[in-house]
């Protein structure tokens, strides 16, 4: 158990230090026009619209099948249980579209050049 705390907290100071890192290497540029940047927004937005659209896929689905388990044990509340559910999963999708703003902006703000 202690052995995958310390890979986990290894694994997120590297990750975090990896990010922090990359700022620094994009305000380094020389004043030079273009830069690598703009791909990189491009593969971010990308990548991140694709994670975000399949976790949200799958908390929905564990969502749903917890709710309709719940309205099988409990048929008297499952109207209640019904509009707990969809008040959730409009939360999830939520998320989905947060990230789709996020990669527009991505995508609109730094140009392929």
């Amino acid at each position: 158990m202690q052995e995958q705390e310390g890979l986990v907290r290894r694994s997120l100071v590297l990750a975090a230090m990896t990010v922090l890192m990359f700022p620094a290497l994009a305000l380094a540029a020389d004043g030079a026009t273009g830069g690598w940047v703009g791909p990189f927004a491009v593969i971010a937005a990308g990548i991140g619209m694709a994670i975000a659209a399949g976790l949200c896929g799958l908390g929905q689905g564990r969502a749903i099948a917890s709710a309709v388990e719940a309205m099988g044990r409990q048929p008297g509340a499952a109207a209640r249980i019904q509009t707990a559910m969809i008040i959730g999963l409009a939360l999830i999708e939520s998320l989905a579209i947060y990230v789709l703003v996020v990669a527009i902006i991505l995508l609109f703000v730094q140009p392929i050049k």
